[in-house]
């Protein structure tokens, strides 16, 4: 894919980002807030078999992020992944990808700011304080201090991530050596009443919860079938860290490394912290509450620990871990719409396609975030919030499409001139591409078991066919030849 008009030389963005950020970016981009709220619904899902699903999966996502690695790798300066699907796959299919992948991180943007308010005013509520009414504002707030972090200078947002990170493995640390200490002295904790969570009886910490009982799966398979989609959206976005490469020092010594501690970061974060949760909390104990929510597991393991302060605690990383995460949106979408700024002839787009004097892409990331602003007045009317959590729920699966070109995009690129053997290679791509392609394929089937994602994914389907027709004329118009 070449670019439509040439830009000047100092039209570049500055490599700010060290390695300790990206390490910590990546493990950022590892740990969301699904982990900290969501594993309770997944663990009811199958029960302890859960962990097998989440080892299953990480596998599976760390073998896209090898393969976006070795392409990153071969070239560098590319300030998204994305361009890869452009280059060896087709300009159609390019465009495609690029677009839906810009307008994906929008609409997540869109809900994650709607979560920080939602957290923030959970976790107020707590001391008594009531702020429901000030929503809206919280949201304009915090956005406007993550649009300033952005803006100032991507070191500044490497070092706001390192300490985001650094709140969440902190908690994750703090819960698996909890637990530890629990199932050694077989702590016995008495019944528990959750705020807006059903009765818990009284139990013993001990590794035996794990196997009580135990079924691959326990509630039928389609239970079972249908946790594989979430515990993957539990991964979503993991490919952020491959968007910093353009920005980093040492990039071809730095990137390995971020990628290659991904499987331990899953095995630590991911599997051990199920393990301790569920060495406390026997997998029976989760079960939906009257509204049909779950109660956080780690709410529940500090709880039972005799920690009544737990939920101020937990409802405060997630916070952090939501405000992280929508940092992170408002990077890479201001640097997806850049590149794709540069690649394209609309002189509406001219201004994103210019970094800043502080050598960043601001009038992308101004833009995307007054896309993002648009949440607090979209879930002000029913009837739009209505389609708009619909269209964000899609959202997602459009992004298992992504993934897959993704790997068809590295397939290509390893028979392709461009390739080169002493690279950051990915052994036996023949076999792994194909395989993640075929996962990633039934990971979108699963979604049309639940009756809350069918929809979803519905939409995603349509939204592949009409637009990715569009994307074949567009790129058909442009090159005068069929690029299908």
């Amino acid at each position: 894919m070449e670019k439509l008009e040439e830009l000047d030389a100092d039209n570049e963005m500055e490599r700010g980002l060290k390695n300790r950020h990206v390490q910590f970016i990546a493990i950022g981009g590892t740990i969301g807030t699904g982990l900290f709220l969501g594993s309770g619904r997944s663990i009811a899902l199958t029960g302890p078999s859960i962990v097998l699903v989440y080892i299953a999966v990480g596998i599976m996502m760390f073998i896209l992020m090898r393969a976006i690695g070795e392409m990153m790798y071969r070239d560098p300066s590319q300030h998204t992944f994305i361009n890869f699907i452009g280059r060896y796959v087709s300009r159609g299919w390019g465009h495609f990808a690029g677009w839906s992948y810009w307008i994906v991180l929008v609409l997540i943007g869109m809900t994650e700011i709607t979560a920080v308010s939602t957290y923030f005013v959970t976790f107020f509520n707590s001391f008594g304080i009531d702020l429901s009414r000030w929503k809206w504002l919280i949201e304009l707030v915090f956005l406007g201090a993550l649009v300033m972090i952005n803006l100032i200078a991507v070191k500044v947002f490497g070092e706001a991530e390192f300490w985001f990170s650094m709140i969440k493995v902190t908690l994750i640390v703090c819960m698996i050596v909890t637990g530890v200490v629990m199932v050694v002295l077989h702590y016995h904790y008495p019944a528990q009443t959750l705020p807006g969570s059903r009765p818990t009886p009284a139990g013993t910490a001990s590794l035996w919860n794990l196997f009580n009982g135990w079924k691959l799966a326990p509630n039928g398979w389609m239970s079972f079938f249908m946790s594989f989609q979430m515990v993957f959206f539990a991964y979503e976005t993991i490919e952020f860290v491959g968007v910093t490469v353009s920005e980093t020092r040492n990039p071809r010594k730095v990137l390995p490394k971020a990628i290659n501690q991904i499987i331990y970061r899953i095995l630590i974060f991911y599997v051990g912290a199920l393990l301790a949760i569920m060495a406390i909390v026997p997998w029976t104990f989760f079960q939906p509450n009257a509204d049909g929510s779950f109660a956080s597991p780690f709410i529940m393991v500090f709880r039972f620990a005799g920690l009544d302060w737990a939920s101020e605690l937990v409802f405060f990383v997630v916070l952090t871990a939501t405000a992280s995460a929508l940092n992170s949106q408002l990077y890479s979408a201001g640097r997806h719409l850049y590149q794709l700024a540069q690649f394209s002839s609309a002189r509406i787009l001219r201004p994103a396609a210019r970094v800043s004097k502080n050598a960043v892409p601001a009038n992308a990331i101004i833009f995307s975030a007054l896309l993002i602003l648009l949440s607090p007045v979209i879930n002000a009317i029913p009837k739009i919030s209505g389609m708009f959590v619909l269209f964000s729920s899609a959202s997602s699966a459009v992004i298992i499409f992504i993934y897959i070109l993704t790997m068809v995009a590295h397939y290509r690129y390893r028979r392709s001139a461009d390739f080169i053997p002493d690279g950051f290679l990915l052994r036996g791509y023949k076999v792994w591409d194909v395989v993640a392609i075929a996962f990633f394929a039934f990971v979108y089937v699963t979604l049309f078991i639940g009756s809350d994602t069918r929809w979803p994914g519905v939409v995603g389907l349509v939204w592949l066919a009409l637009f990715g027709f569009a994307s074949y004329r567009i790129a058909a118009k442009r090159s005068g030849s069929d690029v299908m």
